[in-house]
């Protein structure tokens, strides 16, 4: 797809293009990281919260990771990529577009309030430190608190809200032409293995192929954004 076939930017956005890509491009990376990190270190995920407790004082960049600080990072990335699509899309669909940054938004806001990691890894450490029995079932009921927020309604509608949203915007890049038709199938397949996930059995195993349509996706939008950035003026 040549770059002339879309709206110049202006210099600004073709600075920010080349922010988008570079934060794509990051996400790629967490993505590798955080899956050797599961293959070598795997968290408990369906775990107490003594086991996860124990992950922290065992490995606490494990726990670090394994509680997904990484992947707010990630969520974070995601806005500078959102904006940047919008950019590109806009004279395409500017109300589908918007609706998918506000989307990409509510969901960023969701998943870091369902991942309180710095205060677990706090609660890790308060535990290691009790002196009795009264003050670790305290400790442990406020890390129980947190592990519910881990799997509760907050998680639940960033997970939704994302996989959503991916779906508005391969739809909105299918009627464009200024991404390619690939790009936009990849972000469809990802969201709908998303949904895999509330498979009753198989669920978490068929969501895990999510990862590898996103990381492709990434890629594929830096590629473009890159391509952008490079427009003549």
């Amino acid at each position: 797809m040549e770059a002339s076939q879309v709206e110049t930017p202006a210099h600004g956005w073709k600075t920010f293009y080349k922010f988008g890509g570079i934060a794509a491009l990051s996400m790629v990376a967490i993505i590798v990281i955080q899956m050797i990190f599961f293959m070598t270190a795997p968290p408990p995920l369906e775990g107490s919260a003594r086991d996860w407790f124990d992950f922290f004082q065992t490995n606490r960049l494990a726990g670090l990771v394994g509680f997904e600080l990484l992947m707010i990072v990630y969520t974070l990335l995601s806005l500078p990529v959102a904006l940047c699509l919008y950019r590109a899309l806009k004279r395409t669909d500017a109300a589908w577009t918007a609706f998918y940054v506000v989307l990409t938004l509510i969901g960023v806001v969701c998943f870091i309030a369902a991942r309180p990691v710095l205060e677990m890894l706090s609660l890790s450490s308060q535990f290691a430190a009790a002196a009795t029995e009264t003050q670790r079932s305290v400790i442990l009921a406020a890390g129980e608190a947190k592990l519910a927020a881990f799997h509760g309604t907050a998680f639940q509608i960033s997970y939704i809200l994302g996989s959503l949203g991916g779906l508005i915007l391969s739809f909105v890049m299918l009627k464009s032409n200024v991404f390619s038709k690939a790009t936009a199938y990849v972000r469809i397949g990802s969201s709908i293995f998303d949904f895999g996930l509330y498979l009753p059995g198989i669920g978490v195993y068929i969501s895990i192929f999510s990862v590898f349509f996103l990381f492709a996706f990434n890629i594929m939008v830096a590629r473009r954004f890159f391509q952008l950035a490079r427009a003549e003026d």
